[in-house]
């Protein structure tokens, strides 16, 4: 098996290591299975497809990014990961580790638009423009979700779980980091093989 065949191998088993390793211990264990839920049915929703359709490598290394930077969150909670050099380096107020991970949850949209490009259901165009608004709607999903997660939780657990660190337009920045994640995974597809496809 050539090496590049096993990069989807080598790139699950580092998901489980740090899965494992988030899973001890963590912060708060409420916030751990609220954060890691969807985590978990991602991968495990592409270990079960893995037979019937098998991504590029470039697609699995983006989307194992969100993956594992979100499983890492979840053990200390978005707010509290040890993020100070980048915080102290930039002068920033807040620890953006959320904002960087919701950044690679725009990295889908290229497996999104390789998905539709591969099965020949759009034109590459067409994928990236659902591509985008894929990711646009699950940003947005997920912004209310966490707040109705914070709401009926309450506490410290729901405010840990919302990240929002004080700031009223959290949802919006991180919103528009999902985006901006999605439009930089879209530029590295539009210089991939797929977009000369039919």
């Amino acid at each position: 098996m050539a090496w590049q065949q096993r990069v989807p191998h080598i790139l699950a088993l580092m998901i489980v290591a740090t899965m494992v390793w988030s899973s001890i211990n963590p912060a708060d264990m409420r916030v751990w299975w609220a954060e890691m839920v969807p985590i978990m049915a991602i991968f495990a929703g592409l270990l079960l497809t893995y037979r019937k359709f098998q991504f590029s490598n470039t697609s699995y290394v983006l989307m194992s990014v969100l993956l594992i930077m979100h499983t890492v969150g979840a053990h200390y909670t978005f707010a509290n990961v040890p993020f100070d050099w980048v915080t102290d380096t930039f002068g920033f107020e807040r620890n953006h580790y959320d904002r960087v991970a919701h950044f690679s949850v725009g990295f889908y949209a290229y497996a999104a638009a390789e998905l539709l490009v591969r099965k020949n259901w759009a034109r590459p165009v067409t994928a990236m423009f659902f591509g985008l608004f894929f990711i646009m709607s699950v940003a947005a999903a997920y912004e209310i979700i966490e707040w109705q997660f914070a709401v009926i939780e309450g506490g410290d657990a729901g405010i840990e779980f919302l990240g929002s660190q004080g700031d009223e337009w959290d949802a919006q920045k991180d919103m528009l980091a999902d985006t901006l994640g999605a439009l930089a995974a879209l530029v590295l597809f539009w210089f991939s093989k797929y977009r000369h496809s039919n």
